[in-house]
């Protein structure tokens, strides 16, 4: 398993160029779809387990800890970008750490929670894998893992429905991005399968529509640790 693969290292490096121009955007609400579908769907989607602790894995500058915090939700936020995690930090409403998905695999967080999240935040093959595989030991008893992602047969446009690397696009976002990321496709059986591969059982898929497309925004896949 190679975490330091050229793909993987872009995708880090990406983030760190890009950290800044992604905290406006966030703030002024410049993703059409996060505003009108995405964000709510995840919001939803955790709410309905009920839990005390959440961990968010790529949290960002951290809109969804200070969301949950607002009903009582204790969260902690992880996210490798430095820069990302300040601001976070900045703003409060949790514990925001800087951590990377191989010192999360690692344990290094030494924590356990009712619900991992991770939201638009698995862009990577390998490093995604060993990822999912450690999450079950972050988990309490019962305790639910929930992805947010683009949905592969809105995200695979005209390319062969099939895993593997695709180019990255800033596309419909401000001039002030650059060097847009690769990420790693999945077709929803390979996410099934990496799922059931660390440990899991698929308990619920969501599909939230785009209320102008009718067409689905994103999948959330929510999953237990297998008994």
């Amino acid at each position: 398993m190679n975490l330091n693969s050229p793909s993987e290292k872009k995708i880090v490096n990406s983030w760190f160029k890009n950290a800044s121009p992604w905290v406006n955007t966030i703030r002024d609400e410049q993703i059409e779809s996060r505003k009108l579908v995405t964000n709510q769907a995840i919001i939803a989607a955790i709410t309905s387990r009920f839990p005390q602790s959440v961990l968010d894995i790529g949290c960002g500058e951290g809109w969804l800890i200070r969301e949950l915090a607002t009903r009582n939700i204790q969260g902690v936020g992880v996210d490798v970008v430095p820069d990302l995690i300040e601001q976070a930090q900045k703003r409060g409403g949790g514990n925001f750490r800087i951590a990377s998905y191989e010192e999360i695999a690692a344990d290094q967080l030494k924590i356990r929670v009712d619900v991992a999240v991770c939201n638009f935040s698995l862009f990577g093959q390998e490093s995604v894998a060993a990822l999912l595989g450690a999450i079950p030991t972050l988990l309490n008893p019962q305790g639910i893992l929930i992805i947010q992602t683009l949905h592969p047969l809105m995200a695979c446009g005209d390319f062969p429905y099939e895993e593997g690397w695709r180019e990255g696009s800033w596309v419909g976002f401000s001039s002030d991005f650059s060097d847009p990321p690769p990420w790693y496709f999945r077709t929803l059986e390979s996410w099934v399968r990496l799922l059931t591969e660390s440990g899991f059982s698929l308990l619920e898929i969501r599909e939230p529509l785009h209320p102008h497309t009718q067409k689905p925004a994103s999948i959330i896949l929510m999953a237990r640790v297998q008994d």
